[in-house]
């Protein structure tokens, strides 16, 4: 294989990591004080964490875009509506971020994150029609957000309203 050949596989391991660092730019802006005096659950991985796990999730997804799209005769063939499914989960995942961390809305964050890990099963289920092996790597992916799900109800139910906390941080 020719180095322009991985050109295209290269490509679809980036795009969804784009998302991903515009993400952490608003997630870096508002972790201090604002997400530090959330209550959030004891049982979650550290903070630091988060920026690794996502990138290797996304390159993951990204790859498995590639081989359905490479498989399935890219948008002139079967791979079409799976290649939508996949691109609007991208378009949710992105903005959940700014959701959370932006607009610090806690509750809409997790209607958002809801609908991230509904478009993605059904984007693993798609993938894995056409090649198996693309529908397996989301597992990973759909699992993390399970967890995300369960951290985002967790931090909404215990913290009410989250911008009181902002504003009593501010008066102290």
């Amino acid at each position: 294989m020719s180095y322009s050949a991985n050109i295209p596989m290269i490509g679809a391991i980036i795009l969804p990591n784009i998302g991903g660092f515009a993400g952490g730019f608003i997630t870096r802006k508002n972790l201090r004080p604002w997400y530090e005096n959330l209550k959030k659950p004891d049982v979650r991985p550290p903070n630091w964490a988060f920026g690794p796990v996502w990138t290797a999730l996304y390159s993951g997804i990204g790859y498995a875009s590639y081989l359905v799209y490479k498989e399935g005769s890219g948008f002139d063939g079967p791979a079409k509506l799976p290649l939508i499914l996949y691109g609007t989960n991208l378009i949710a995942n992105w903005a959940w971020t700014p959701i959370f961390f932006g607009a610090k809305d806690l509750k809409l964050a997790l209607y958002e994150i809801n609908l991230i890990t509904a478009t993605a099963i059904g984007t693993g289920y798609m993938f894995f029609k056409i090649k198996p092996l693309a529908g397996y790597i989301f597992i990973p992916y759909i699992a993390w957000l399970g967890l995300a799900t369960w951290l985002n109800y967790s931090i909404a139910r215990d913290n009410p309203s989250p911008r009181i906390v902002e504003i009593e941080d501010k008066t102290e």
